[in-house]
């Protein structure tokens, strides 16, 4: 049956079997194995197979039950078993080792569990003879006793050994098997007899193989470790057991926290916890853990942060600890005060802050006890008392904890997928908006008040309305605090005037007119209509006394900007006096100047999304709208032609540039002609002229020239994402996209920039390139037009003194090259034959145009092209090529021509030792799956690379020669012809020169008359 269960047709004659040798019978199975005589039952996909494993092992573990009182103490029928088990375990043959090592390993799971039975017949025996012995000292009853216990000794000492037989014999060697599915067998099975017969398995002779494995380079290896010995650790009476083993493997095990593979180290935290629980770690071993709070995979992070609250913040492990405040340690005051503690370490950077938050979230619950917060921030507790710091981490945690509490991700997801919620967390997540609601309601107005002057406070606290059901103030009669709390927000609005100060107290004005009900909504829309009113007032007052307060009108202009980003702002009164104010800041304080251009543009937005909206449109509105955008126009095409001065206001200089160059196309790509054609609203149509749009680029180009040095500098200012190098590419980019601007000029200029400024503007390029061709632009043209581009840079720089520059710019241009041919790949060279030729063909006349001076064209860029060509066309390439060079003299200028005998060189020896057969031969090149070999019909091959030894490996040697043979032998017929193949496209290219005026092609000399 064991032979059977290796897949192998192999009797043994019963009554030969105590004669027969088992090192006979072994080689024998091998040699069936090698002759491929051998079937794997455990890989099989046949219906019939899909129990075997489950089937095999729940046989020998019934044999074992069924034999306990009788055969397995025979010292006949196990022991023939367990020799032949551990043979085929060190056989080479995969199959045999998997199923011996397999029933191997169930012997003594099964035997373990009859040892445990003896055992407990031991106890109830020696506890019947203790009892006997207390009423008579001898008698046939005690000698009876004294009998069935030694008998029951003798089974456990004889079943110990049997174990320790298949340990030694088969353990020892499969836990390093090549094959990882049984090393994890051998640890899984190992774990389980340490925690069920503890008496012999909890030893270090026994433990220390779980410790090696820890580092096996199979991640499922080290996993069926890690959870074994979390089985091990979560027994209190083993413990004292495991002092050494913990010792010299608590390092590894820490280190397994930040394991490649994510499960892995999941596991691995847990086992720390465990650790920890016990008190087998210091805390200055998990100072690298804690580091893990903010690793990418969110498993690993949730792990951490159970480690961290169990650990630190509800100290399950430390119960040593006393309460010094007579607190409980379980009351969320301690909780909260622990996690302050945590997050003083991270104060100054708030996205750390929340990655800390998110990983601990769904383990405390103190978090979302909203009275206990809120009752702590208004200082109700006079035992606790928070400093600074402390209020500001514990308004960043109730501001994050609102989040989660309504489903909102806090930090940044790596799959940035919606997450989608069933009815039963849909409830969940409304509930707990309700709860946040009603604690906030009295106690929100009272919160803004309090901390109304600090900027990073106030504008946490406004984002938590975001997340409230406001219909509750008027269910609940609670509509002055409501009203409070508007009115705080506007307040907030004024006394502030950073960007998400700002930005939130906007966000949550107009949360509150669209959400709230009734009388409410119309009180917040009167409030929002009275902000926008005394800001207009403000920035009016501010225009006049510009000479005096010029931070009052950069403040006023920043509100208005965050105003007109979510609202409609009637700014007409003032649109002429803001034109007014620009014309004398042009070159005194940018920052003004962008803001003043900014609110223009966004007014000019807003006026035609009324005007795109209206069923009808009056001629006053049509020609108010025209006079704004060409003034709008008029001062952005000023700093097209006087550039912002770096050098004269340092970086602000470079944020204004921006800033021109993305408005300006915002706003061609809102006019554009596409937009308007065949309309009513023809007149609103609008392109640059060519002089402008290159203008534009140039102003561009300066920004994407910025060193990544200045760009770090402004890491920290406001705005600087709405300003960097990507939002100018992708302003420009868009143009291109939607037919804004002709992109024969502004698509081939943006992707010569491909490989220029670094991987996110590469993204860019190459996302226009995917819309490009998915609208079935004439690409080649602008591939073409763009390789020219990277290669007049290259020229212009080759006048100068820079080598090194020369040699970049050129190493760009044929990156470039590379980059963009690398388009047409697999099935796209077929589909996009023609326009690979066009580029090829036109490049090969525009390099010829002032040859030799233009040569290096072919190298640089034309031959990453020609070489997606089919033989066919590139014969025709060189054909063409070498008819330009007929009575022309390359020896005289041999550096000039260069580039073209590489040229042809290479493309004549790529197409003669490569594809130039396949297209001669294509008659012998068979499609589709290869024929079978009908002769020579082998088994399945169970050596090959399955071996665990170099004795093992070295049985499988003659077979892969024979494999060779046969590939050898059935090689394809074109693969014969390659010699001669090759020697007549010599011929004829040598023909094809000596038509040329006999000219002789040399690499190195060039050709000569």
């Amino acid at each position: 049956m064991l032979f059977e269960a290796c897949g192998a047709q192999y009797h043994i004659k019963g009554e030969l079997l105590d004669e027969t040798d088992v090192d006979d019978v072994v080689v024998a199975l091998v040699n069936l194995a090698r002759m491929g005589q051998v079937e794997d039952y455990q890989s099989s996909k046949k219906k019939e197979f899909q129990n075997f494993k489950d089937n095999l092992v729940s046989f020998w573990d019934y044999l074992v039950v069924e034999c306990q009182n009788g055969p397995l103490f025979d010292q006949v029928l196990f022991d023939k078993c367990m020799d032949y088990v551990i043979a085929l375990s060190c056989t080479p043959p995969r199959v045999y080792r998997r199923v011996a090592s397999l029933v191997g390993l169930q012997l003594v799971t099964s035997f373990i569990t009859v040892a445990k039975a003896l055992a407990a017949q031991r106890e109830t025996t020696q506890r019947q003879l203790n009892a006997e012995k207390q009423k008579r000292t001898e008698g046939p009853r005690v000698d009876s006793l004294k009998k069935r216990l030694s008998m029951t000794h003798e089974k456990i000492t004889g079943i110990e050994e049997m174990m320790r037989k298949i340990f030694t014999g088969l353990f020892v060697h499969r836990y390093r098997d090549i094959d990882p599915n049984i090393r994890i067998s051998c640890i899984q099975s190992l774990g389980v007899w340490i925690t069920s017969y503890p008496s012999l398995f909890l030893q270090d002779l026994y433990l220390k193989y779980l410790g090696w494995t820890l580092n096996d380079k199979s991640a499922g290896v080290r996993k069926a470790s890690v959870l074994a010995l979390q089985n091990l650790y979560e027994l209190d009476d083993n413990v004292p057991s495991l002092g050494l083993f913990t010792e010299r493997f608590s390092k590894r095990m820490i280190d397994l926290a930040d394991d490649v593979d994510v499960s892995v180290a999941v596991c691995a935290i847990g086992l720390v916890k465990l650790l920890l629980r016990h008190q087998l770690l210091s805390d200055d071993d998990l100072g690298p853990l804690y580091d893990l709070l903010v690793e990418d995979p969110p498993e690993i992070r949730r792990a951490i942060g159970a480690l961290v609250y169990d650990h630190l913040i509800a100290q399950k492990h430390n119960s040593g600890q006393s309460n010094t405040k007579g607190e409980s340690n379980d009351s969320s005051e301690v909780h909260l005060g622990r996690m302050l503690q945590i997050l003083r370490e991270f104060s100054t950077d708030q996205i750390i802050s929340n990655y800390v938050i998110d990983d601990v979230w769904e383990y405390m619950k103190a978090m979302k006890d909203w009275k206990c917060i809120i009752s702590m921030l208004l200082d109700e507790n006079p035992l606790i008392e928070l400093t600074d710091v402390d209020a500001t981490n514990l308004i960043r945690l109730l501001n994050a904890s609102v989040k989660k509490a309504v489903g909102e991700r806090i930090v940044l997801a790596t799959d940035n997928r919606k997450h989608y919620y069933n009815k039963a967390q849909k409830e969940i997540l409304e509930n707990d908006r309700r709860d946040i609601t009603v604690a906030m309601m009295k106690n929100y107005p009272p919160l803004l008040r309090k901390f109304m002057a600090d900027k990073a406070k106030v504008t946490l606290l406004v984002e938590i309305i975001l997340h409230m059901k406001l219909e509750l103030y008027s269910l609940k009669r609670q509509e002055q605090y409501f009203k409070d709390v508007v009115q705080l927000i506007k307040d907030a609005f004024f006394k502030h005037g950073e960007k998400d100060a700002l930005r939130a107290c906007v966000k949550a004005i107009c949360y509150c007119c669209i959400e709230s009900r009734g009388e409410l909504q119309d009180f917040a829309q009167n409030k929002l209509k009275e902000l926008a009113d005394e800001l207009i007032a403000k920035l009016k007052t501010a225009m006049k006394e510009v000479d005096e307060d010029e931070y009052s009108l950069l403040v006023n202009l920043k509100r208005l900007y965050e105003l007109q980003l979510s609202i409609y702002v009637p700014i007409e009164s003032i649109f002429q006096d803001i034109v007014t104010t620009l014309g004398s800041f042009r070159t005194a304080n940018y920052e003004v100047v962008g803001f003043l251009l900014l609110n223009m543009y966004l007014h000019v937005a807003w006026c035609l999304q009324s005007i795109i909206n209206s069923d009808s449109v009056s001629e006053a509105s049509l020609s108010s709208m025209l006079s704004k955008r060409t003034t709008l126009l008029e001062q952005l095409e000023y700093f097209l032609h006087t550039p912002p001065g770096v050098q004269e206001d340092g970086n602000q200089g470079n944020q204004l540039a921006s800033k021109v160059c993305i408005i300006l196309a915002e706003v061609w790509f809102l006019f554009r002609k596409t937009n308007f054609s065949s309309t009513k609203l023809e007149r609103l149509g609008y392109c640059p002229d060519m002089s402008v749009l290159q203008k534009f680029w140039e102003l561009c180009k300066k920004q994407l020239n910025i060193s990544d040095e200045t760009e770090d500098e402004d890491v920290n200012r406001e705005y600087v994402e709405e300003t960097n190098r990507d939002a100018v590419m992708i302003a420009a980019a868009k143009l291109v996209a939607c037919d804004a601007v002709p992109k024969e000029y502004l698509g081939a200029e943006i992707i010569a920039c491909f490989v220029m400024h670094g991987t996110s503007v590469e993204e860019i390029v190459k996302h226009l390139i995917a819309v490009l061709r998915k609208k079935d632009y004439d690409v080649s043209s602008i591939f073409l037009e763009s390789l020219k581009k990277a290669y007049i840079r290259h020229v212009e720089l080759s006048n100068g003194d820079d080598e090194s520059l020369v040699n970049k710019s050129f190493q760009e241009c044929k990156e470039l090259a590379a980059r963009l041919s690398g388009i047409f790949m697999g099935a796209a060279r077929n589909k996009h034959r023609a326009d690979i030729l066009k580029i090829v063909k036109n490049g090969v006349q525009y390099s010829f145009l002032d040859a030799p001076k233009q040569l290096s064209f072919l190298e640089g860029a034309v031959l990453h092209f020609a070489a997606k060509l089919p033989a066919t066309d590139v014969i025709e390439i060189l054909k063409d090529v070498q008819k330009r060079t007929v009575n022309v003299n390359t020896d005289e200028d041999p550096s000039g021509w260069r580039p073209y005998h590489t040229f042809v060189d290479t493309l004549s020896d790529k197409y003669a030792k490569n594809e130039g057969f396949q297209e001669e031969g294509t008659s012998v090149r068979r499609r589709g799956r290869p024929a079978k070999q009908r002769n020579n019909i082998r088994g399945k091959k169970l050596f090959d690379g399955h071996s665990s030894s170099e004795e093992e490996d070295s049985l499988s040697a003659s077979d892969e020669d024979g494999e060779k043979q046969v590939e050898e032998d059935n090689a394809p017929l074109i693969h014969s012809l390659k010699s001669s193949k090759l020697r007549s496209f010599r011929v004829s290219r040598q023909q094809s020169e000596g038509t040329t005026n006999d000219l002789a092609a040399s690499r190195t000399s060039g050709a000569s008359n």
